[in-house]
């Protein structure tokens, strides 16, 4: 079977190619370089039958992913699949299934057969419950155990797996000499970290990733090289542990290009602002481009129940400087299982991020949506504005609760409406010119 990227390099544009090229008003041909180069990621299983094709990467307008997933906690299907409604509703462009309850297989099957978007997984997370459940401990977890997991999920349709392969013996070091406060905070990482110290062995998934290659490549899976080592507080940003296995990352990334495998790669975290621009452009250079996801970041710690705001102005920046994929926080962020409301109000956030970088970044697309909204202010035009605006739910609810239908201006300024005023002003001015 062939792979977007092995398409792309014979010079043939896909169908998923040309869709994504139309959604962002660029050239087919744009998209085909990208996509052989990998600066561009078309991620499209092709065992996901309704998926709309999406492309992540350099040049395209910045995209959004919200996680769902069922927990020990919260093991039902049902809420996580209104969940993945709420968030397409809400405008993602991907969402992963980040479950661990006891239905894992049957809620990522439910999922991708429901989603229209791209949908990631994270395979240690199968692999760590059921062995479990097998042998007691994760510990016990056997490199056929995580094989047979990633295997079966791209059967299922995964679009792109979050896959911890940077994590080696060198970065472990560098960890455990590194002194960080919160150590490791990625669940995938704590899952490897804890079975590299108990079987003082290499990490399967950096071993064995010519397999995993194998894998994806069958099924055109883009593998996202998961930062298992991320920062989790604002302390331990840009350590050596972080940028070791950025390193190796980095290498991994020419291997799977070498193959005709697609590439995303995954970055922080939390992180002092001032930080963000130098740590995107780091790993630009490092990783030769690949398309950057990045979680957050999370410019300060004491924001619990606000973190969807921390993410979205790190994620700007992030984002201005080069990110291509922004990962979602909500409001439960660092305090529980999101809800509906939740979902909505991280992925809203999220959007503004990105629509942001997208007009920092000169986007005509996006410069002609808030062009659109400016001319319906001026105008008093209350449908179209609702109709513009990035969660029109929410701006109906405002409008409707804080104002009387017939109000022209809003209550805000009511008689004393700023626009009212000079433009009444401004056409009789205009009226009585020669």
């Amino acid at each position: 079977m062939t792979t977007q990227m092995q398409y792309a390099r014979k010079g043939m544009v896909t169908e998923a190619m040309k869709k994504v090229a139309r959604k962002e008003n660029v050239e087919e041909e744009f998209v085909l370089r990208g996509v052989a180069e990998g600066t561009i990621a078309v991620c499209a299983n092709r065992n996901h039958k309704n998926l709309i094709p999406c492309g992540v990467g350099r040049g395209l307008s910045v995209k959004v992913n919200a996680n769902i997933g069922t927990s020990s906690s919260y093991p039902e299907i049902a809420p996580e699949l209104e969940k993945l409604k709420a968030a397409i509703d809400a405008g993602a462009d991907a969402v992963m299934d980040l479950s661990t309850g006891d239905n894992i297989t049957a809620s990522r099957r439910a999922i991708i057969a429901a989603s229209s978007v791209m949908v990631g997984t994270v395979p240690i997370y199968q692999a760590a419950v059921e062995t479990i459940k097998k042998r007691g401990a994760v510990v016990g977890m056997t490199k056929d155990d995580l094989m047979d997991v990633i295997r079966m999920q791209a059967e299922d349709g995964a679009d792109f797996m979050t896959i911890h392969c940077g994590i080696n013996r060198e970065s472990l070091r560098a960890l455990t000499g590194e002194g960080r406060i919160m150590d490791v905070v990625s669940r995938g990482g704590s899952f490897i970290t804890g079975w590299m110290l108990h079987n003082d062995k290499e990490n399967p998934l950096y071993e064995y990733f010519d397999e995993i290659l194998d894998i994806c490549e069958e099924h055109d899976v883009t593998i996202s090289l998961g930062d298992g080592f991320r920062p989790g507080c604002l302390a331990d940003a840009s350590d050596r542990a972080q940028i070791q296995e950025l390193l190796n990352i980095g290498e991994l990334t020419l291997r799977a290009r070498e193959r005709g495998v697609q590439v995303m790669v995954e970055g922080p975290g939390h992180m002092p602002y001032d930080q963000i621009a130098a740590n995107i452009k780091l790993e630009k250079t490092i990783c030769h481009g690949a398309p950057f996801y990045v979680l957050g970041p999370l410019v300060t710690d004491v924001a619990p129940g606000y973190d969807h705001i921390t993410c979205a102005i790190g994620g700007t920046l992030a984002a201005v400087a080069g990110a291509d994929f922004l990962c979602y926080v909500t409001p439960a962020e660092h305090l529980g299982l999101p809800d509906l409301g939740d979902v909505r109000e991280g992925v809203i956030a999220a959007r503004i991020a990105a629509h942001a970088a997208d007009l920092a970044k000169g986007s005509e697309k996006a410069w002609a949506w808030d062009n659109a909204m400016a001319r319906a202010r001026k105008e008093l035009n209350w449908p179209e504005q609702l109709k513009l605006a990035i969660d029109p739910v929410k701006a109906v609810e405002y409008r409707n609760k804080k104002n009387r239908p017939e109000d022209e201006a809003c209550s805000m300024c009511g008689d004393y409406c700023a626009v009212k005023i000079v433009g009444q002003y401004l056409e009789e001015h205009k009226r009585k010119l020669p």
